[in-house]
């Protein structure tokens, strides 16, 4: 028999690893919970809102439901951020390959994983933040149906400094409600993605432009061949 002190000992590192076992799955619990219940509820704000807010004094946000979006824009963010959103499950692993060939020069993340990121985790590069981005995102492909995902992304995703979602967006750029946003304008709104604050969809640069052009052609395509399907009503 095994000394009376590896007796004691067992039982008690039994008891520990049960212990964490069960935090791990009540945090797993508890972030499940999160992201089925901003399934269905306007997310009030995102951490990064909330450290914009600290630094601004305020940001520019108005919750629109997808009904009241202009599916110019829904197609042109699609278009110009992640083309195979209705193909994939959350990842699209032919843009991480492609990403990683490219020395990570460009990234490679689905529009269901910035949704991820914005909605949920934090701003920056980090092994920590992408780890839980890739638990989360699953998840999240599991309860929500594709239209939420993009529904949530475009009234979350910053459009220049301080100005967030598609209704904040229309309005600072062109004076309309995001309703109302015609092909260019929504092609030049996606242009500006993934760095807002160094473009500005009213008055672009020929770059810009070109980019746009590019996107309104793309958002199109995507039209016609019915990869707009899991969103478009």
């Amino acid at each position: 028999m095994p000394p009376r002190s590896a007796r004691r000992k067992r039982p008690l590192w039994r008891r520990g690893l049960r212990l964490v076992l069960r935090v791990v799955l009540l945090v797993a619990l508890l972030g499940a919970g999160w992201i089925a219940l901003y399934g269905v509820v306007a997310p009030p704000n995102t951490p990064y809102m909330v450290t914009e807010t600290r630094r601004l004094g305020a940001v520019r946000q108005v919750w629109r439901p997808m009904e009241q979006i202009s599916p110019n824009l829904a197609r042109a963010v699609v278009a110009a951020e992640d083309a195979n959103f209705c193909l994939h499950s959350g990842f699209d692993m032919d843009a991480i390959r492609a990403a990683i060939a490219d020395g990570m020069a460009r990234g490679g993340s689905t529009i269901s994983q910035q949704v991820v990121k914005n909605a949920f985790l934090w701003q920056g590069r980090s092994w920590p933040r992408k780890a839980l981005e890739g638990m989360m995102t699953p998840v999240m492909e599991l309860i929500w149906s594709k239209r939420r995902v993009l529904e949530v992304y475009l009234n979350i995703v910053e459009f220049d400094e301080g100005v967030f979602g598609a209704e904040a967006a229309a309005q600072h750029y062109f004076g309309i409600p995001a309703a109302d946003l015609s092909p260019m304008q929504a092609a030049r709104l996606a242009a500006v993605l993934p760095n807002p604050r160094t473009r500005d969809a009213a008055s672009p640069t020929a770059a810009l432009r070109d980019r746009a052009a590019r996107i309104a052609d793309g958002a199109a395509t995507i039209r016609t061949d019915g990869r707009d399907a899991c969103f478009a009503r």
